[in-house]
C-alpha cells in the first residue's frame, strides 16, 4: 500500500518538474500543509513563508495551470486563496483571439464564471483561457480554465459564460510559487 502512495507522489512530482521546465519565471515547489475546512472558503496553507521569500499576492500554479495566490504570509507558512473562491477574480484572455475579460470564482470546485462578456463577444466552448498579465499579480500566458458553455440571452447585455479550471484544485498536494517580480521590501522607520 505504501508503494502505491509513493508511486502516486512520484508521478505528481515528475509532473511538477516537467511543468517547471516550461515555466520561464523562477519557481519553487511548496507542499500543502492544510486545506480550509470551511466549505465557503477555498484556502490552503503552504509549508513555506517569508523566510523563503514568499510575498503577499504571489502567483501559485500546478502542472496544469493557475491555482491561486498568496493572501497572507507568515514567517514559515503562507495562506493561499484558490481561484475558485467567491472572493477571487483574475484577469484572463482567450488564447485563440486575445479577447480579455475577468474570471470570477464561484465557490464551486469545478467552475469559474466570466460575467462581463457581451452577447456578441467572440468566445465559444472549448476556448482556453490564459492569464493576461494585467494587474501584475499573474504573469501572462499561464493556463487558467477551459470554457464549458456560452449562453447568449437576447434580452440581457451579457452572455452567461462558465469555465472549468485547468488545475486539478481538488487533488493538490504540491504547488509551485512563481517569482516573476521582486517582492516589495518595506523600509524600516528611522
Amino acid at each position: 500500500q505504501r508503494l502505491t502512495a509513493l508511486e502516486a507522489e512520484n508521478a505528481r512530482l515528475r509532473a511538477l518538474l516537467d511543468a517547471r521546465s516550461r515555466v520561464r519565471d523562477q519557481v519553487r515547489v511548496a507542499e500543502i500543509m492544510a486545506v480550509d475546512e470551511n466549505p465557503y472558503e477555498h484556502r490552503l496553507v503552504l509549508g513555506i513563508g517569508s523566510r523563503d521569500g514568499v510575498y503577499d499576492g504571489q502567483a501559485i500554479v500546478d502542472a496544469n495551470g493557475v491555482v491561486g495566490q498568496v493572501v497572507e504570509t507568515g514567517v514559515m507558512t503562507a495562506q493561499a486563496l484558490l481561484i475558485i473562491d467567491a472572493d477571487h477574480a483574475l484577469p484572463v484572455e482567450v488564447n485563440r483571439n486575445g479577447l480579455r475579460t475577468v474570471a470570477v470564482g464561484t465557490g464551486e470546485i469545478d467552475r469559474l464564471d466570466l460575467p462581463y462578456l457581451p452577447n456578441n463577444a467572440d468566445i465559444r466552448a472549448g476556448d482556453l483561457l490564459v492569464t493576461s498579465g494585467l494587474g501584475g499579480a499573474f504573469p501572462a500566458g499561464y493556463p487558467v480554465a477551459v470554457v464549458n458553455s456560452v449562453t447568449r440571452i437576447p434580452q440581457e447585455p451579457f452572455a452567461d459564460v462558465n469555465a472549468t479550471p485547468a488545475a486539478a484544485l481538488g487533488q493538490l498536494r504540491e504547488v509551485m510559487l512563481i517569482w516573476s517580480q521582486a517582492p516589495e521590501i518595506e523600509e524600516p522607520d528611522q
